[in-house]
């Protein structure tokens, strides 16, 4: 028996996984429940889990450049539409994307998977000229937060780190028009009245993107370490499957009317909903086929952006035996 430590959030479409029901063949499984931000860290930094959740956008930086640690499987913990992922004074005359065009936006890493798709939803919805923006980059909370990983940035990309202030106080002073970050402001999350999301209804301006772009957004992906896969390739299908059991048990729970299994009213209208959106296909599917489209447009996103080295397929992104399953 393979003993393997596996670093992942406690999401309850991965938790299964290290449960009796779903077996893994071969495989014994340690978790490790972390804060996703250290988890990345320790993983791109040192290495130290033999399977770990990882930020797709660093990820593909670093397959890009031939230097992860290991190699993805198409499993995809977390999916997030990032409309609401951008935040402005609530006195600013800032109302659409195009009118940040020639102003100073604040980030806290060029490689946040979340910026990125934002970046990519403001050219591909909003025709906005990215290289007119000053983008600043800072903490969410705290001043010199630093990148993770090296880009070769294209020459339009005018970025200015600042090391003396946090997000929070750049948007707040008027430094910065605008802050686009996964994790939410501070004043935003104390309900600070100077603060507002730039969409009202981001929903609405989300579901547009879908529709128009059929790109449901990928923040995290699973990777298994180089040393795991080159000694014991047959891993990547074992924790793959595991991990697709887990999913569907998921889904099956949340979609089962006869008890709640989250403490949330209309559940089963909102699977429905989603599903429907998704052409009444399971939204949150794993493996290459069933995401392609999404993979494709990250895959851009990242190159256009000097993000990845060069332009990668979804087939460039994944270990090789999880590209297809077997059928009976």
């Amino acid at each position: 028996m393979l003993k393997l430590t596996f670093a992942c959030h406690d999401y309850d479409h991965v938790r299964d996984i290290f449960e009796p029901e779903v077996v893994t063949e071969g495989v014994e499984l340690t978790q490790l429940k972390l804060p996703v931000e250290e988890i990345f860290f320790r993983f791109i930094k040192f290495g130290e889990f033999e399977i770990s959740e990882h930020s797709f956008a660093k990820y593909v930086n670093l397959r890009s450049k031939g230097q992860a640690r290991g190699v993805a499987i198409p499993v995809f913990p977390s999916r997030v539409f990032r409309h609401s992922a951008i935040y402005v004074r609530s006195d600013s005359d800032i109302k659409t994307p195009k009118d940040l065009e020639s102003r100073r936006v604040g980030i806290p890493e060029w490689g946040q998977t979340a910026g990125v798709y934002v970046r990519g939803a403001f050219a591909d919805q909003f025709g906005v000229h990215l290289g007119s923006i000053t983008w600043v980059q800072s903490g969410v909370h705290e001043p010199g937060r630093a990148e993770k990983v090296k880009f070769n940035l294209p020459d339009w990309v005018n970025l200015q780190p600042d090391t003396q202030h946090n997000l929070n106080d750049l948007l707040l002073s008027g430094a910065v028009d605008a802050v686009i970050t996964a994790h939410p402001i501070q004043s935003f999350k104390d309900d600070d009245p100077r603060v507002v999301r730039m969409f009202e209804d981001p929903r609405q301006i989300e579901g547009e993107y879908f529709q128009k772009t059929q790109c449901f957004p990928i923040m995290h992906t699973i990777v298994i370490r180089n040393d795991v896969l080159e000694e014991s390739p047959w891993v990547a299908q074992t924790i793959y499957k595991g991990l697709d059991q887990a999913r569907a048990r998921c889904v099956g729970r949340l979609s089962d009317a006869t008890a709640s299994a989250v403490p949330m009213p209309w559940v089963f209208s909102a699977m429905k909903d989603s599903q429907a959106m998704y052409g009444g296909h399971d939204i949150w599917s794993y493996g290459i086929d069933e995401n392609r489209t999404t993979l494709e447009t990250f895959a851009r996103y990242c190159y256009e952006q000097g993000v990845a080295d060069r332009l990668m397929s979804p087939e460039d992104l994944f270990f090789e035996n999880t590209f297809e399953s077997f059928k009976v």
